[in-house]
C-alpha cells in the first residue's frame, strides 16, 4: 500500500479535464482534503476503467458534481485533476470515477498503468452546483464518450431514488465496444454510434432527428438540457438543441479537451 500522495510517472502532456464551472458548496467542505483508498478497477472499455475509492468524511455530493484529485510524487511533484463523479449520491462513503486512457496523460496514465487497489490519493470536493441534477425537474441527458460520466451519476441517482420525474439519454460513442456502462442502460437511453453500430442500426453523428423525438415527448414545463463533451460536441449539439426549441438558459453545459 502506498502513501498518500503516491509516486507517479510523469507522463505528458497533462490529460484534459472538463472545465469545473462554478462551485456551489460551502468554502469550507470544498477546501478540505480527503485521504481515499483504491478499493476496485472495473474496465468499462478498452481505453476507460471505472475506479472506486473508500473515501471517510465525504460529505456527499449531487449528480452533475465533480472533485479535485491530486496525486503527490515521492520527490514533491504535485499533479491534480478535475474529473467528474460518475457515482450517484446514495453510495455513502464512496466515490466512483471513470477515466478515458489519454495518450501521453500524466494522470489518466498512472491510474490505467501503475494504480492497483490499495493505493491512496487525495480528494477536494464537491465542486459545481452549475451543472448538478438534485433530481427536482425533467432531464435531458446528452454525452459523448467520456462525458457521459456525470450524466450516469444522474441516471443512478434517478433509479436509486425511484424518481417519477422524466429523465431521458442520448449517448454518443464511437462503436459498441466504446460506449462506457453499456450493460447498465435501460429505456430512458438512445445509444447513437457515429462509426460503426450493430446491424439495423443507422451510424452518424448526432442529428436533429435524434433530439426531435425526445423534444416531442417533453413534458409540462419542458426539459432541463444537460450536455458534456468534448468542446465540438457542446458546440454541435447546444446548437441542435435550440434549433429544436430548447431555451438557451435552459441547457447546461460541461466541456473538455
Amino acid at each position: 500500500m502506498t502513501e498518500p500522495g503516491v509516486t507517479i510517472g510523469r507522463f505528458l502532456p497533462p490529460t484534459p479535464f472538463a472545465v469545473p464551472g462554478r462551485i456551489a458548496v460551502s468554502g469550507s467542505t470544498a477546501a478540505n482534503w480527503h485521504t481515499a483508498t483504491l478499493t476496485e478497477i472495473r474496465r468499462e472499455t478498452p481505453r476507460a476503467a471505472t475506479f472506486r475509492f473508500a473515501v471517510p468524511g465525504w460529505a456527499g455530493h449531487l449528480p452533475g458534481q465533480h472533485l479535485l484529485l491530486r496525486l503527490r510524487a515521492g520527490d514533491g511533484y504535485v499533479a491534480q485533476r478535475h474529473y467528474s463523479i460518475a457515482s450517484g449520491p446514495d453510495d455513502t462513503g464512496h466515490i466512483e470515477l471513470t477515466l478515458d486512457r489519454v495518450e501521453g496523460g500524466e494522470v489518466s496514465g498512472w491510474f490505467h498503468t501503475v494504480a492497483e487497489p490499495g493505493d491512496r490519493i487525495e480528494l477536494r470536493g464537491p465542486l459545481s452546483g452549475f451543472f448538478a441534477w438534485p433530481g427536482d425537474r425533467p432531464a435531458l441527458l446528452i454525452g459523448a464518450g467520456s462525458g457521459v460520466v456525470p450524466l450516469m451519476s444522474m441516471v443512478r441517482h434517478h433509479r436509486a431514488r425511484g424518481l417519477d420525474v422524466p429523465l431521458r439519454l442520448l449517448v454518443s460513442a464511437r462503436g459498441p465496444e466504446d460506449l462506457i456502462y453499456a450493460d447498465e442502460y435501460g429505456a430512458e437511453t438512445t445509444p447513437v454510434f457515429t462509426r460503426s453500430a450493430p446491424q439495423g442500426t443507422p451510424v452518424g453523428r448526432m442529428s436533429a432527428a435524434h433530439v426531435a423525438p425526445l423534444m416531442a415527448e417533453a413534458p409540462p414545463g419542458g426539459w432541463e438540457a444537460y450536455v458534456c463533451g468534448s468542446n465540438a460536441f457542446a458546440e454541435h449539439t447546444s446548437r441542435l438543441l435550440v434549433e429544436a426549441g430548447q431555451p438557451v438558459d435552459r441547457i447546461r453545459i460541461e466541456r473538455f479537451g
